[in-house]
């Protein structure tokens, strides 16, 4: 992202949402959606058009649904052919620079989107309970730094492993 997201200032952030949220009941779900307001409103002033959580289907459908997400609606349930799925089976971000290079596997919300992020929340075994997507209509909005940021946020909020 240009200029450069403040990701240690946001991992702060998420560590102090994390400490005051533990132990209570949802906490997770509560995690979730303030991490997102906080994500949403640092990033979309440098180009994120979309942030969200997809969840693995607690039901063991191979699908994928929708979670905490800022700022309109997106696809829910989603198959996991898509950029999110590709993670979540991978449990690796996947920096996209521009999404037509996703050819079919694509699964398109908004089609002014031209960039993807996608980070994987891992559990302590390194295996993916769910991922965090962020979109741009940017082409080339997001890095490989912006991938290592998100994922020590998402560490810090205690909503993914380290493996």
């Amino acid at each position: 992202m240009t200029p450069a997201a403040p990701w240690d200032e946001i991992a702060r952030a998420a560590a102090q949402m994390a400490h005051r949220s533990s132990g209570a009941p949802e906490a997770r779900d509560r995690i979730m959606q303030m991490l997102i307001d906080l994500l949403w409103e640092t990033l979309h002033p440098l180009g994120v058009s979309w942030i969200g959580f997809y969840e693995a289907d607690p039901s063991g459908q191979p699908q994928m649904i929708l979670r905490a997400r800022r700022d309109k609606p997106a696809c829910s349930p989603i198959g996991l052919h898509g950029a999110c799925g590709q993670c979540l089976i991978g449990c690796k971000a996947l920096v996209v620079r521009d999404v037509r290079d996703l050819g079919e596997g694509y699964i398109a919300c908004d089609p002014l989107d031209q960039s993807e992020l996608v980070v994987p929340c891992l559990r302590p075994d390194g295996a993916a309970w769910g991922v965090l997507d962020a979109d741009s209509h940017l082409l080339g909005a997001f890095s490989d730094a912006d991938a290592l940021g998100l994922q020590r946020v998402l560490e810090a909020a205690g909503l993914s492993s380290a493996v």
